[in-house]
């Protein structure tokens, strides 16, 4: 009998915690084809010309691995990429490209020196101060807003995008 009534017990117990659970917050997922419009440099200077806005650059070199690590988690979160695509131009500069850049009517080339030469245009960006990543963001004017060096993570690029852009989506 005391089996019984432990057994009726016990399952009155499951049913009333189930039956008083809060529901669990379901996050949607990103789209698969969901990513940040990464532009090239020449690609975000004609945009520039047509709809001026605020620039995220990119700074980083094939070699950098929290370069990867920021491609890998902090550029694919949802949040992320949804704010970036609303409210920057982005941009991907690597740092060690060969490519001459236009920048406020200078051409700016590669440099070749010690192991590894470096871009003029990463370091005007950087203002001379070479890490990896680092990133810049410029206003509707190509002028430099911030430098922020630096591994991030989703919810600090995310605060500092929202900060900078001035916008709170």
């Amino acid at each position: 009998m005391k089996k019984v009534v432990f057994g009726a017990g016990l399952l009155l117990a499951l049913v009333a915690a189930v039956a008083f659970a809060q529901p669990v917050k379901q996050v949607a997922p990103a789209p698969v084809d969901a990513k940040i419009n990464w532009l090239s440099w020449e690609e975000a200077m004609t945009a520039m010309d047509k709809a001026p806005k605020k620039m995220f650059i990119d700074v980083y070199t094939d070699w950098c691995g929290w370069c990867k690590r920021m491609d890998a988690s902090t550029f694919t979160d949802p949040a992320v990429i949804k704010h970036m695509n609303e409210n920057y131009y982005a941009v991907k500069f690597n740092a060690e490209g060969q490519a001459d850049q236009q920048y406020k009517g200078r051409t700016l080339s590669y440099q070749s020196g010690g192991n590894r030469g470096v871009h003029q245009l990463a370091v005007v960006l950087l203002n001379g101060r070479l890490g990896y990543p680092s990133f810049v963001y410029l206003d509707e004017d190509q002028n430099s807003i911030k430098v922020s060096p630096g591994y991030k993570t989703p919810d600090v690029l995310l605060a500092e995008m929202k900060t900078i852009s001035g916008s709170s989506n």
